[in-house]
């Protein structure tokens, strides 16, 4: 802890916090003490949205935020429970952080813990939190740091109705800000433990929604990414159940010089209302990321995902109608239990159809309490491997192809930080481009593709 001093003379007749009627010549020593935070944040655009409003909770509380590799008072890791994979990073980063900070308060917030609070707190934890009550969990940290005093809070995530008002932005010397609109979800796809950490689907009404936008406009942010657990379902809460394209109407007309960029979507709510209704908004980001997960239809049911990929493939084509050039990307999961050679071979052939520009391909991962978890045909890791090569193989293929049909457009890029030699940054469509220039951060430029490079395309000429 630092402590500061501060000296303030009262005088008869002022009030300072209700201290009233001191002598002219009193005076008053207040000591307060500033403390030093570090995050790790895992999993989700959510996660990272809750990891930087508590950061703004700590610095409006008059505390420092640190590096994780440097000497802090707590540490704070946010963790992600959506796989068993995700579990095991969780506890590797909080055992690493306890052998590196003995004596530092540590705590732990986020799905892990308010799945399995009891393993968490195993691991010598000192504040444990949930995946709600951010603001709780932020004066739980201070406390525990003050008076050394080991606290653990959870509430019943299924019981939860209301939506958090949390701080909006992003995180450190971010160029985009992140604005979430909701949380929960109530899908239970076979695979998910989310709903159980997370709760039921409660939505941000719009005129907060609004204000945060607007605020983060004069903030200085150029893009802001809405996110949410599955921003699909925001509105179902609110009287009226409003369609989502209401909150994104409000947003896009409230910050019109700002990018509007979407998170995941399933890929149901993608329909003629909403594409004729959105592409009128020169702000929206012309990429959409639609939730997949297969691309067999009997892989689908068994998941219990809400569409087919006839559905699907309606939402594909009727975004690259409405948005011409747009970037649809997705997420797959491969070797699902009972995922036969024949249903993989039809998720290949669905993917090429589909001409994604940018894949996420994940083994299916069990996750103790979950349906999936116990179904038969679970595959061994051999067999998770060789279709993750062949499924990303397929995508990088497809990438490749979305990027080489850019070369000679030209994009606005929005610059964010340099990578060695190049500058880079990200054009609407979500492409990474490469420059070579100095000073970009933060600032948009017209850019030409000249050629496709790394992970995304290159413009040679240097930037001044």
């Amino acid at each position: 802890m630092n402590p500061m001093s501060i000296i303030i003379p009262l005088f008869s007749g002022i009030s300072i916090d209700g201290l009233e009627d001191y002598n002219k010549n009193t005076f008053t020593l207040l000591v307060v003490f500033t403390m030093k935070f570090a995050f790790y944040t895992l999993g989700c655009k959510t996660n990272q949205y809750e990891t930087q409003a508590m950061e703004r909770l700590l610095l409006g509380l008059g505390h420092e935020i640190g590096h994780f590799d440097e000497p802090c008072d707590g540490y704070i890791i946010n963790t992600c429970s959506v796989t068993a994979v995700a579990d095991k990073k969780n506890r590797a980063i909080i055992r690493r952080c306890r052998r590196d900070n003995p004596d530092a308060v540590i705590g732990v917030c986020g799905c892990y813990s308010q799945h399995d609070s009891a393993a968490v707190e195993a691991l010598g934890v000192d504040v444990v939190g949930g995946s709600g009550q951010r603001k709780h969990f932020v004066d739980m940290m201070v406390s525990a740091c003050d008076s050394r005093i080991h606290c653990s809070d959870l509430d019943n995530a299924l019981r939860r109705r209301e939506f958090e008002v949390l701080p909006a932005g992003g995180l450190e010397e971010r160029t985009r800000a992140m604005l979430k609109v909701q949380d929960g979800c109530v899908n239970f796809c076979t695979y998910c433990i989310i709903p159980y950490t997370r709760g039921p689907v409660r939505s941000a009404p719009i005129p907060l929604v609004v204000e945060q936008a607007k605020e983060l406009a004069e903030r200085g942010y150029r893009e802001i990414v809405v996110t949410g657990i599955e921003i699909a379902s925001w509105g179902v809460d609110l009287p009226g159940k409003p369609p989502m394209t209401d909150m994104l109407v409000a947003i896009c007309e409230a910050v019109p010089q700002l990018r509007i960029r979407l998170g995941s979507l399933e890929p149901r709510v993608i329909t003629e209302d909403f594409c004729r209704i959105m592409k009128g908004y020169p702000n929206l980001c012309p990429q959409f990321h639609l939730s997949m997960q297969s691309g067999c239809d009997t892989v689908l049911q068994r998941m219990k995902r809400k569409y087919d990929t006839a559905r699907y493939y309606q939402s594909v084509e009727l975004l690259k109608t409405h948005f011409p050039g747009c970037a649809v990307t997705t997420d797959m999961i491969v070797a699902f239990p009972g995922e036969t050679e024949e249903e993989f071979r039809q998720s290949l052939a669905f993917i090429r159809k589909c001409g994604f520009a940018d894949m996420h391909i994940f083994p299916y991962s069990r996750r103790p309490g979950t349906p999936a978890d116990k179904m038969p045909g679970q595959h061994n890791n051999a067999v998770k491997e060789q279709r993750s090569r062949e499924a990303i193989a397929v995508a990088q293929e497809m990438s490749l192809a979305y990027r080489d049909n850019l070369i000679g457009t030209t994009h606005p890029v929005l610059f964010e930080e340099a990578e060695g030699e190049f500058f880079v940054g990200h054009a609407p469509n979500y492409v990474k481009f490469y420059v070579r220039g100095e000073n970009l951060h933060n600032q948009i430029r017209n850019i030409t593709v000249t050629e496709v490079f790394r992970d995304g395309v290159l413009d040679c000429e240097i930037l001044l």
